[in-house]
């Protein structure tokens, strides 16, 4: 998760009075009005990493587990329930107001089997094929590591996932890491500052940020 404004979205009880809002999520293949409040993760629009991210990530496998980590307010976890109608869509956040607001958005765009959970609520033996996540990084970089540790080691043997982060808080320096933990990591595309990852289990690419690690021009991008 990028820059908002809201520095402790990433809390599970926001401080923040509530200030109900709604922002549109447009994209080619979907339109939704989203339910909003102060005190989650980017409230007062969709925020330029997640749009990079949903313009941006292949397809997501039609069937199986699909993961939103930190869904926020809920705009991944619905478009990954569009893209993939006969997958089971989990939406995981600490934030208790953003889990409410992603419950109330999908109950409204009509995907109310998306399961939007707390961390600990995911039984232990889901594996995923696909997860999404715009990670909170300024949570700290161990922080943030040990959570993507946890949450990459569920992935199915052929299963990847898709991270966006910015340039500026550090996506070449955690494309470094992810792998040198034995990651295979692709940088898909670069727009607006931001790098958009392909992460998935195996040894790591020889190629790195900055070495020719990106795939040719469109490739991943919607």
């Amino acid at each position: 998760m990028g820059a908002s404004g809201q520095p402790h979205y990433f809390s599970p009880s926001p401080a923040a009075p509530s200030r109900p809002g709604t922002v549109r999520l447009a994209l080619p293949d979907l339109t939704l009005d989203l339910r909003t409040d102060r005190g989650v993760f980017s409230p007062g629009r969709i925020d330029p990493g997640t749009k990079v991210l949903l313009l941006g990530a292949p397809p997501p496998p039609r069937r199986g587990h699909l993961l939103d980590l930190g869904c926020g307010y809920g705009p991944m976890a619905l478009t990954l329930a569009a893209r993939a109608p006969e997958a089971t869509v989990w939406a995981v956040d600490v934030n208790e107001r953003a889990l409410e607001l992603a419950r109330q958005n999908a109950r409204a765009a009509g995907f109310a089997d998306v399961r939007v959970v707390r961390p600990e609520e995911v039984p232990e033996d889901v594996r995923f094929a696909a997860i999404w996540s715009n990670p909170p990084v300024r949570i700290g970089k161990r922080a943030l590591h040990e959570l993507l540790e946890h949450w990459l080691a569920r992935l199915e043997p052929d299963g990847a996932a898709v991270l966006v982060v910015h340039k500026h808080l550090g996506s070449d320096s955690l494309h470094r890491w992810l792998a040198g933990r034995g990651w295979r990591v692709a940088r898909l595309s670069s727009r607006l500052g931001y790098r958009l990852l392909e992460v998935r289990p195996g040894p790591p690419a020889e190629d790195g940020p900055g070495d020719g690690g990106e795939r040719p021009a469109g490739a991943g991008e919607g």
